[in-house]
C-alpha cells in the first residue's frame, strides 16, 4: 500500500514538473514574441521617420530649384540646402537627424563607359586621382575592363578568364556599377585602397557631371595633368560664397594658369543628390540613405534606398 502512494506521489510531481516546464516554456516564447512585435512596430516607425525626411528633403530640393534658374541651376555648399540641419524631436521620444548633399562632388566612376572621347577623358582622370591617393595597382585598366562589354583584356586589367580562377569564382560585370562598394570586387583591390578611394568617389547614370562647386581638392586635382592639390584647394577657397557661375569661367581661370582640363563632363550645378536620414528611436538607430534625381520640372525621383549605412558620425568621418 504504502508503495503504492509513493508511486502515485511520484507520478504526480512528475506531472507538475512537466507542467511546469510547458508553462515556462510557454511564456517565454510568449514574453519572446511581445519582443519580436515590440521590435517589428519600432522599426516601422523608424522606417516611416526616414521616409519623412526623404520627403522633407525633396521638398527642400525642389524649393532651391524655383529659386534659381531651372535651365542653368547652379549649386554649391553655401546654399540652404546644404546647411546643416536641426535634429527633428518625436513626441515619443527620438529623433531624426537629415543631412543632404551632392551626390556629384565626386568622380563618377561609370564615366569610364562614356563612348569615343569622353570615355577616354575620363579614364585618364581616374589614373590621375589613382596616384594623388599614392595608389599604384592599375584599378582604371582593371574598372574599365568590368564596366565594358566586351572580352577583351586591358593592358594592366582583367576579364572574365582572370576572374573565373578565383575563389570564389565569379565574372566581369559588364555594365555600369550600381554602387562603389563593387570596386571590392576588382581583381586585387587591397581594402587599404578601397578605403582610401571611397570618400573621392561614386557610381551614378551615365548623364551625371561632375559639379565643380561640390568636388574636393583631390578630385579637382584630377583633372589637369599638373594641377596640384594645393592650386586646387585655392580654387575651393575662390569658389566660397556664390560658387563658379559657369564651367566655362572654371576652364578659363584655370587656362590662365596654364592648365588643360580633361575629365568626364563638368557642370556648376546638380541633378543627383544623397540624403542621409538616421533615426534614433526607443534606444534603436536606423539609417536610411537615399539616392535622388532632380529634373528640371522640379520632379525627383528615387533611384535607390540603402539601409546598411553607418550613419551621421561614420558619414563625416569619412569625408574628412
Amino acid at each position: 500500500m504504502n508503495g503504492q502512494r509513493g508511486v502515485a506521489l511520484i507520478t504526480v510531481l512528475l506531472v507538475v514538473a512537466l507542467v511546469t516546464v510547458v508553462g515556462a516554456g510557454l511564456i517565454a516564447r510568449q514574453q519572446l514574441a511581445i519582443r519580436s512585435s515590440g521590435n517589428l512596430l519600432v522599426h516601422n516607425q523608424a522606417w516611416h521617420y526616414a521616409l519623412g525626411g526623404e520627403l522633407l528633403a525633396k521638398a527642400i530640393l525642389r524649393e532651391d530649384l524655383r529659386r534659381g534658374d531651372a535651365r542653368q541651376p547652379l549649386d554649391h555648399p553655401a546654399e540652404p540646402w546644404a546647411q546643416p540641419l536641426k535634429p527633428f524631436p518625436f513626441d515619443e521620444g527620438g529623433t531624426l537627424q537629415l543631412r543632404l548633399e551632392d551626390a556629384t562632388g565626386r568622380f563618377n566612376l561609370n564615366a569610364l563607359a562614356l563612348p569615343d572621347n569622353a570615355g577616354l577623358q575620363a579614364f585618364a582622370q581616374f589614373q590621375r586621382l589613382l596616384r594623388l591617393l599614392d595608389i599604384d595597382p592599375p584599378y582604371a585598366e582593371r574598372l574599365r575592363d568590368w564596366l565594358d562589354e566586351d572580352e577583351q583584356v586591358s593592358p594592366g586589367g582583367a576579364e572574365d578568364n582572370d576572374y573565373l580562377l578565383l575563389q570564389p569564382a565569379y565574372r566581369a560585370a559588364n555594365r555600369i556599377l550600381a554602387e562603389p562598394s563593387e570596386l571590392r570586387l576588382l581583381l586585387d583591390m587591397a581594402e587599404v585602397d578601397y578605403r582610401r578611394l571611397l570618400p573621392h568617389v561614386t557610381a551614378l547614370p551615365l548623364d551625371a557631371r561632375l559639379n565643380l562647386n561640390s568636388a574636393g581638392p583631390l578630385v579637382l586635382a584630377s583633372l589637369a595633368e599638373g594641377l596640384s592639390p594645393q592650386l586646387a584647394q585655392g580654387l575651393i577657397v575662390a569658389r566660397e560664397g556664390q560658387g563658379f557661375a559657369s564651367v566655362e569661367s572654371f576652364i578659363a581661370q584655370l587656362g590662365a594658369a596654364g592648365q588643360t582640363v580633361t575629365g568626364q563632363p563638368l557642370a556648376v550645378g546638380s541633378r543627383y543628390f544623397r540624403v542621409i536620414g538616421e533615426v534614433e528611436l526607443a534606444g534603436r538607430r536606423q539609417v536610411l540613405v537615399s539616392l535622388l534625381r532632380r529634373d528640371a520640372d522640379g520632379g525627383l525621383t528615387v533611384l535607390s534606398r540603402d539601409l546598411g549605412q553607418a550613419g551621421m558620425h561614420k558619414e563625416r568621418d569619412d569625408d574628412a
